[in-house]
């Protein structure tokens, strides 16, 4: 039997609030979702069950076994394969009337205004501080709303940025909230996470897409919803709109929106993936991983984590060059300092960008 629209979203439909018209109105929006992560995924799987009538997914990264736990609609079938090609084959099977489509590659200053230009929203399902920022301001300077969520341990941010109001102004972004880019948050790889936070944050941001494109209730703007998964608490952060487009316009021509942290490490302490490439199989090369589970292609010597990384207790050969490697190089570079402080005449080099960035 031919599944029909009417059929499908029969119990959307019925609520008086959406209707047909309002049915109609997702079936006309198209959203961009970055990243297909423990947000990115879910929030991509129930835009298009909604009826979202177009979603283009963008994420560089492959499925590894430590995502299982909060990305849940991949399977152990799929580790080692990309993302964004694994939950768009998913999508295609479970909503027949979404065009779903992907970009399997990191999301920069390069290619954000193309990716963006024939959207209706901007989904931020990232974990990656320079990344919020550059989907913020980009979105601000293109005039596209954007929904923002992002975790921390057991809480949780929600907020809808950017949003055109009838006066011709827009609602609040997040410099307003955030003036500044943090260099001392670590993300989930790093700080942990649950996943019940997880999968919290996401189908509320889905709320606030849903609310934006059929005009119904009241979407997170001029404020920052901030939920406690521990207590069951959350609260509201009230923002203004102060920091403006010219002012963000101006900042987008002289960022790079390259992790601060990456941006501040020794340049003579990097070694980049070419070079690296081309030294594989040296014997007088030691490659040691600082994060376990790390999808490699190339084989390490030694797997230490971070947070058991001693360098008081590591032997070392002088006529050896060391390697560390991690996702994407800043833990990797942590361990790279511990051991030039412990040894400074030692040859120890950090992978630039981590694996993220190898090539």
């Amino acid at each position: 039997m031919k599944n029909s629209k009417t059929q499908l979203f029969k119990r959307q439909i019925t609520l008086q609030e959406i209707g047909a018209v309002g049915q109609q109105k997702l079936q006309n929006a198209s959203v961009l979702v970055v990243g297909c992560g423990g947000l990115g995924s879910p929030i991509a799987v129930y835009l298009a069950a909604s009826g979202i009538g177009k979603i283009h997914l963008v994420d560089f990264d492959t499925v590894d076994i430590t995502n299982l736990h909060r990305q849940v609609f991949y399977s152990l079938e799929d580790i080692g394969k990309p993302k964004a090609a694994v939950l768009t084959n998913f999508i295609k099977k479970r909503a027949p009337f979404t065009e779903v489509n992907f970009t399997n590659k990191p999301i920069t200053k390069e290619n954000v205004f193309e990716l963006m230009e024939n959207v209706d929203i901007v989904v931020d399902g990232t974990d990656s501080l320079p990344t919020k920022y550059l989907l913020n301001d980009a979105c601000v300077i293109k005039n596209k709303p954007l929904v923002y969520g992002s975790l921390y341990k057991f809480d949780g941010y929600v907020a809808t940025f950017n949003v055109l109001q009838k006066d011709g102004n827009y609602t609040a972004n997040l410099r307003d909230a955030f003036p500044e880019m943090a260099t001392d948050i670590p993300n989930c790889e790093e700080a942990g996470t649950l996943n019940a936070i997880v999968g919290i944050i996401a189908t509320q941001q889905v709320n606030e897409v849903l609310k934006l494109i059929t005009g119904i209730g009241k979407p997170l703007i001029n404020e920052l919803l901030i939920y406690n998964s521990l207590q069951n608490t959350q609260l509201k952060m009230k923002l203004k709109s102060t920091v403006l487009k010219e002012q963000i316009a101006k900042l987008f021509k002289v960022q790079t929106y390259v992790d601060i942290a990456c941006a501040n490490q020794n340049p003579d302490w990097q070694i980049s993936s070419e070079k690296l490439k081309g030294s594989l199989g040296d014997d007088k090369l030691e490659i040691i991983a600082v994060l376990e589970n790390l999808k490699l292609p190339f084989k390490v010597d030694k797997t230490i984590p971070i947070h058991k990384f001693d360098a008081e207790k590591i032997e070392v050969d002088f006529n050896k060059t060391y390697v560390m490697v991690c996702q994407r190089g800043l833990n990797s570079y942590k361990a790279t300092s511990k051991l030039k402080a412990k040894y400074p005449d030692l040859k120890v080099l950090n992978l630039t960008g981590g694996i993220s960035s190898y090539k």
